[in-house]
């Protein structure tokens, strides 16, 4: 397959957050808990926007590597000799592709589980296990429907394989191992989440898992819906986690409580855990996520109900964790990846930023952190398109659009 090239310059000028919240009333820009925190929240936002001010935005044009349809997640597979990254691809139909970055051409990994496709249901995450190098296992999760009692009704499961064949024309996945699942399985097909993580030393692996639209589930400590998930790489539950010894074997999975759709979730430079979500009519949210809290939803949000009912505010109740950043309108984040400079340096000025996706507000932005656990939108680029994934690769930058002919894009700084 020959690949496709597609030039376009962003030039877009700087949106700062500030102009976003000031559209709506019912956003908390500040969400904050205390006077302390204020203080510091104000200096943060204050020191972020003296380096925004200073630091001309990066500018960049796109390239067209292939096209997928309803493309959700991607990964690099290692390079090998220096070579450009071929990159691990999921379509939401169930396809698992091989992608050759220099020639577009994708091939099939044969063996991909049955996925329940429909909604916002189908083939969801991959990443490489913290082994791979020696083990060539991934972590894949997917939507499957229920049976017997549970017909006609959804969850998100997470398995493990083993990805042989790469040099070959026929890769497959064997060796498949059930890791977790939803529960309860429910009607409906929206909110999964199921985004993965590893930690920083490779031991635990994060699991996000959405409310499935019902809410209240996210303050029910007796499924896991509405949570982030901690485990070990086999599935087993840490010693250490927030909730065990509650004589509720479910909770023991639990890391943190009161989520409502995590589609994006990093680790910065510093080894803190980051994750956006989406709010409901406004009041996207971006997270420090820290042991064994509660993040509010669905008793708090800074966004209202579809219905146009107003939720209570984040600061209404100080004891849930705030966000540190949220949008109204909202952006739709769909994915994370933090930008690290590695073999190549593409963009130096984003470096240990968080890049974001966005599905609604057709964007790439990009977040920074400060020192007192603060964060703030720095830029915004308007991509045309709903964007689905992006990857920061040694310091290149992939993006995936949505949809049924969605692009496989690299960043080109211009």
């Amino acid at each position: 397959m020959m690949t496709t090239k597609t030039k376009r310059l962003i030039t877009l000028p700087l949106i700062l957050t500030t102009l976003l919240f000031s559209v709506s009333a019912c956003s908390n820009p500040s969400a904050v808990n205390t006077n302390k925190d204020l203080t510091e929240y104000k200096q943060g936002q204050a020191d972020a926007n003296k380096s925004a001010a200073s630091t001309e935005k990066p500018a960049f044009i796109t390239k067209t590597v292939a096209t997928f349809n309803e493309p959700w997640a991607m990964t690099a597979l290692p390079t090998v000799n220096n070579e450009p990254p071929k990159l691990l691809v999921t379509q939401k139909t169930g396809e698992l592709l091989i992608v050759d970055t220099v020639t577009g051409t994708k091939t099939e990994i044969a063996g991909s589980p049955k996925v329940a496709y429909g909604g916002q249901g189908g083939l969801g995450d991959i990443i490489l296990a913290p082994d791979f190098a020696t083990s060539n296992t991934v972590y894949i999760s997917y939507v499957e429907a229920g049976k017997n009692t549970d017909d006609n009704k959804f969850g998100a499961k997470v398995i493990k394989a083993t990805l042989t064949g790469l040099d070959t024309d026929t890769p497959s996945l064997q060796a498949i191992t059930s890791i977790w699942e939803q529960f309860p399985k429910v009607k409906g097909q929206g909110h999964y989440s199921h985004r993965l993580l590893f930690s920083p030393d490779g031991q635990y692996l994060y699991i996000s898992s959405g409310d499935r639209q019902e809410k209240t589930p996210a303050q029910d400590m007796s499924v896991n819906l509405g949570k982030i998930i901690r485990l070990h790489t086999d599935g087993s539950v840490p010693a250490d986690n927030p909730f065990m010894n509650t004589n509720n074997d479910i909770a023991d999975q639990f890391w943190t409580t009161g989520h409502r759709n995590v589609l994006g979730m990093a680790f910065d430079e510093k080894g803190r855990l980051w994750a956006h979500e989406m709010g409901p009519r406004g009041g996207d949210e971006f997270n420090l996520i820290e042991k064994g809290k509660n993040y509010g939803w669905p008793i708090v949000s800074n966004g209202r109900n579809y219905t146009g009912t107003d939720i209570p505010d984040h600061d209404t109740r100080p004891d849930f964790a705030a966000p540190k950043i949220t949008w109204t309108p909202v952006i739709s984040p769909s994915s994370m990846s933090i930008y690290d400079a590695g073999k190549y340096n593409d963009f130096p000025a984003w470096q240990g930023n968080a890049l974001i996706s966005g599905l609604s507000s057709k964007a790439l932005i990009v977040v920074s952190f400060d020192k007192n656990n603060g964060a703030a939108e720095r830029y915004r680029y308007d991509m045309g398109e709903r964007i689905r994934g992006v990857l920061n690769v040694d310091g290149q930058v992939w993006l995936l659009e949505d949809g049924t002919k969605g692009r496989l894009l690299r960043l080109l700084p211009n």
